[in-house]
């Protein structure tokens, strides 16, 4: 069983350690309903990184990134974050993912931990008759997300950026923690707002220590993975292997507003094309609770 940089904070801490994706990662601290509302009301901080990190490098990457993923790649410009998925040939979806253009011809992959492997082979596949430069960063590179509506203020002494000019979906490279070349990132699993950031497996214990640290006197909490679940299901975010999978096609999925028939190509356009003509069969459709209630499974 793997585990990450800080699997021995979150054991001090008191963390309930559980297997999930082949690591051992902290499901709760406190409990999911204090977890769910801190990050709601204040601000938390996740270890996610246990998610894969996939560099795209070359003249070639962008037709690489656009042959294997549904939304257009070709919107990004260098500072862009895209959130996008990779149809199968039979009408499924490989994975969903977030897309960094970090530098011209340099494009960052973020992937789903318990998908690593098989998003990897399943790019690489495509990438035998195109030829961009594929490196699997995952097991260098830890991942922290910093969420919540005092996240721009709480961490604000970090950084010599300034947060608040970090649009959604818009990223930067720069100090964080007194670490050099970080990525803070507008971006997040839980509609609360705030941040994720990329760094190296050993800075990472400085950064979290740092985020603890300066995020005290605003209620900061670490949170675990259960409450992430309950609070990207209270905002309908998808979860791989549970709303979407490799029989459920991204309009099925309510992916349409990623899947762009505009491009030239991907994988599965023309089946994509005619479900989009034709109607879905069946929908992913959601509830909203009638009285005040965290959402849970089952």
């Amino acid at each position: 069983m793997k585990t990450t940089a800080l699997t021995e904070t979150h054991q001090e801490l008191g963390a309930k350690m559980v297997p999930f994706a082949g690591y051992m990662m902290p499901v709760s601290y406190e409990g999911v309903n204090v977890e769910h509302e801190t990050v709601r009301n204040a601000l938390g901080v996740f270890d996610v990184s246990h998610m894969g990190e996939f560099l795209i490098e070359g003249p070639k990457a962008l037709e690489l990134i656009q042959q294997v993923t549904t939304n257009d790649a070709a919107k990004l410009e260098v500072g862009m974050a895209q959130y996008s998925c990779l149809p199968n040939e039979r009408g499924g979806i490989v994975d969903d993912l977030i897309i960094y253009r970090v530098k011209e011809e340099v494009y960052l992959l973020v992937v789903n931990a318990s998908n690593i492997e098989k998003d990897w082979d399943h790019i690489a596949r495509y990438n035998k008759d195109i030829g961009a430069e594929m490196k699997d960063i995952s097991e260098a590179y830890s991942l922290l997300a910093i969420q919540g509506p005092k996240a721009v203020e709480a961490m604000q002494s970090l950084t010599s950026v300034d947060l608040s000019e970090i649009k959604f979906y818009r990223f930067v490279v720069a100090d964080f923690a007194d670490v050099p070349h970080v990525i803070i990132s507008a971006t997040g699993y839980t509609g609360s707002g705030g941040f994720e950031i990329y760094c190296k497996n050993e800075e990472v214990k400085q950064v979290w220590d740092k985020v603890i640290e300066a995020g005290a006197e605003y209620g900061i909490k670490p949170i675990g993975l259960a409450a992430r679940d309950t609070l990207r299901l209270e905002m309908g975010y998808c979860l791989y292997g549970n709303d979407i999978d490799d029989k459920t096609s991204p309009l099925e999925a309510g992916l349409g507003w990623i899947t762009k028939f505009t491009k030239d190509d991907f994988v599965n356009m023309d089946n994509l094309a005619i479900q989009k003509k034709e109607g879905v069969s069946r929908k992913l459709v959601a509830f909203e609770l009638n009285e005040r209630g965290i959402p849970r499974q089952g």
